[in-house]
């Protein structure tokens, strides 16, 4: 094999290889329904983006809370992201974060956490952020990603935005809630309004 071949070769192996490691690095989290992610995070806040600085490969972004629904006895004032899943946001823009709540005070966030414009947010999914969400945390929420797809439990509800409307911000996730009933199944249930009791008593929802 002549020098010309062999690094040609080298360089074919070299670009493989890097390609292989982007590859790994890619982002594979899926989004969660809003619920959900509630139920799975340790913090749940709205707050405004005020400033950002990267920190040893994390972008910090500096904020300022204006009203917590889950979370520390103690406001956030950063919110950190990394990685291949790293979230971008908007400075002066305020958001609803989801996310993990690190050893120092610091909130870490995904962008397959549920981040959203606070002004995004329907009626429905901003108030059930003080009640509703919470109320139903011991529902599990099954994501349908194809035809034909079933739930294997009374305690579950099928999630099916992406397979109707190709969004994971659908009517479901828009509108609706996933909760116990008073026999200890779930339902979808629809509105702003408490739960009427004939629901939580089996009424079809």
């Amino acid at each position: 094999m002549t020098w010309s071949v062999s690094s040609c070769f080298i360089t074919l192996v070299v670009l493989f290889l890097w390609r292989v490691d982007d590859i790994t690095e890619a982002c594979t989290c899926m989004s969660a329904h809003p619920q959900r992610a509630f139920c799975n995070a340790d913090v749940v806040i709205r707050a405004k983006v005020v400033g950002v600085k990267a920190v040893s490969g994390n972008t910090n972004y500096d904020v300022k809370q204006i009203e917590m629904f889950k979370g520390p006895n103690q406001d956030i004032h950063v919110i950190s992201t990394g990685g291949p899943c790293r979230a971008f946001l908007e400075i002066n823009k305020e958001y609803l974060f989801t996310g993990r709540l690190n050893t120092d005070g610091t909130v870490h966030v995904i962008m397959c956490d549920f981040i959203q414009s606070w002004g995004a947010l329907s009626d429905t999914q901003m108030r059930s952020l003080t009640l509703r969400y919470r109320s139903g945390c011991d529902c599990t929420i099954i994501r349908c990603t194809s035809i034909p797809c079933t739930i294997s439990a009374p305690e579950e509800c099928l999630w099916t935005d992406w397979v109707m409307e190709k969004s994971h911000s659908g009517p479901q996730a828009q509108h609706f809630a996933c909760i116990n009933r008073s026999d200890g199944s779930c339902a979808w249930y629809r509105g702003i309004a408490p739960p009427k009791k004939e629901f939580l008593d089996i009424e079809d929802p």
